[in-house]
């Protein structure tokens, strides 16, 4: 994923992005025209390789999820009103059509305005929830990590559901112009090997296989700490695989193969929000010794919001 001569940089920006044109995020999570021009400006202010249309879930609300909305803060799915609190709702449940749907067809506006304005010169990025993390969002978080044990065969209905949601949003995504689609999958991180082999693997691996079928590559974000199921991520076959700064990179890098582009492993709180540009270079360097020549610079997950600006461009400054 690099160039000749230098590392990309494609880290995560939200908050991040929206504060960077004085607005509250709730209009950024909400308003495709307002992701746009915050993502256009940050990738024109520091250089970064891509622009990105990631903000929270947008599948679940547009299947019928409560979400709580704040002005100022990421939405929120509203657990105490799960949509599949009854198991037996998801029979009744229906697929939602991707440029129908409020939140969806936010997020495939906002590409199609991208791609229009970068062209060809960065790569547009898209998003899409992963298996565990959208069948959490639907069933609540606790009662799907209980629904392992307790009733497997619902949760393989469960993600067989959400993960046709996934394809048909990414295949949209892709059609609207991305050319990388990220997979979000924070909750997978919370399972043991087992069951990330038995349950989740399985799923992200057809999730991907069918947005490398659509013509895009595959970005997987599983922020937390991953070091129990590392060889199962492996083996997916992710174009980019991120790594939070709780795994370190060099025990990534052996995981997997030497083709694998890495991106992250740089704590987002302890070096790039709190410490100083002369950190992040230090920070910078180690990541790029320990993952070797194809990583691509990023924090271990979102750019805090305050993030000073030293700290961004020492993160954006190309390196040799």
């Amino acid at each position: 994923m690099n160039g000749p001569d230098r590392v990309l940089v494609m880290p995560i920006t939200m908050m991040f992005a929206a504060g960077r044109i004085g607005v509250p995020y709730g209009r950024y999570a909400l308003d495709h025209r307002v992701l746009v021009e915050a993502q256009l400006r940050v990738a024109e202010e520091f250089g970064f390789d891509h622009v990105s249309a990631i903000s929270e879930t947008r599948e679940a609300p547009d299947c019928g999820a409560t979400v709580q909305y704040f002005e100022d803060q990421p939405y929120a799915i509203d657990e105490r009103q799960a949509l599949l609190a009854a198991k037996s709702d998801l029979t009744r449940l229906r697929p939602p059509a991707p440029r129908e749907g409020r939140h969806m067809s936010d997020r495939l506006t906002a590409i199609g305005m991208l791609r229009r304005a970068v062209g060809e010169k960065k790569i547009v990025e898209g998003w899409v929830e992963g298996p565990c993390q959208a069948a959490a969002d639907l069933r609540g978080i606790n009662t799907l990590m209980l629904d392992f044990n307790d009733d497997p065969l619902f949760v393989r209905d469960l993600f067989e559901f959400v993960l046709g949601v996934g394809l048909r949003f990414a295949q949209a995504q892709v059609e609207a112009g991305a050319g990388l689609v990220g997979i979000g999958d924070p909750a997978s991180s919370l399972v043991g090997p087992r069951i990330y082999q038995e349950f989740v693997w399985p799923f992200q691996q057809r999730l991907i296989d069918g947005i490398h079928a659509a013509g895009a590559r595959v970005r997987l974000h599983i922020c937390g700490n991953t070091r129990r199921i590392l060889d199962g991520i492996a083996r997916l076959g992710a174009d980019i695989v991120d790594i939070d700064s709780m795994v370190p990179l060099a025990q990534a890098r052996a995981a997997m193969v030497p083709e694998q582009v890495l991106a992250g492993g740089i704590d987002p709180v302890r070096v790039l929000l709190n410490g100083t540009p002369a950190e992040v270079r230090a920070a910078l360097t180690r990541c790029i010794e320990d993952a070797g020549p194809r990583y691509i610079a990023a924090g271990g997950c979102e750019i805090p919001r305050e993030t000073p600006i030293e700290n961004i461009r020492a993160l954006a400054r190309p390196l040799r």
